[in-house]
């Protein structure tokens, strides 16, 4: 059972957050569940603001794009029911707040992928992009998204 896994790992899931514009947090279509993206949001409040590289290091970085994850996870179950539904993660979208110079997105997205695969095993190696961007939503340090087949 995943619960059991994530809980091995000292994970517990919040109440899913709150979207923070018109959207919904989960689209079910077909096999397929996408997770809008989520912040590093805990108890409310956004624990990684700023930009990675420049006041944010790439380890909080990582921690933040962990934290993205739990929450949406937290997302899924709310929608799914069970995290025992999902067959496998196909796609995470990371987003990074950072400077043009900044090249180390994909070592702070890791902070998804690592978690995903602790999780899911095997079935959680997915597809991937990790991007820089100049801001992000109330000026959180990393946003991820992903894509699910149940």
């Amino acid at each position: 059972m995943i619960e059991n896994k994530l809980a091995s790992l000292g994970i517990t899931l919040p109440s899913p957050p709150v979207p923070a514009g018109s959207y919904v947090p989960v689209v079910i279509t077909h096999n397929l569940a996408f997770v809008a993206g989520q912040i590093p949001a805990e108890g409310g409040q956004v624990k990684f603001k700023g930009k990675v590289g420049r006041g944010v290091s790439i380890e909080e970085g990582q921690q933040a794009a962990r934290l993205c994850t739990i929450n949406a996870l937290a997302q899924l179950k709310s929608a799914l029911g069970s995290l025992d539904r999902i067959k496998r993660v196909v796609k995470v979208t990371g987003f990074v707040s950072c400077d043009p110079s900044f090249v180390d997105q994909p070592k702070v997205v890791n902070g998804a992928s690592d978690l995903l695969v602790q999780v899911f095993g095997e079935n959680g190696k997915h597809a991937r992009a990790a991007v820089g961007v100049s801001s992000l939503p109330l000026d959180s340090a990393v946003e991820v998204e992903f894509i699910v087949e149940i």
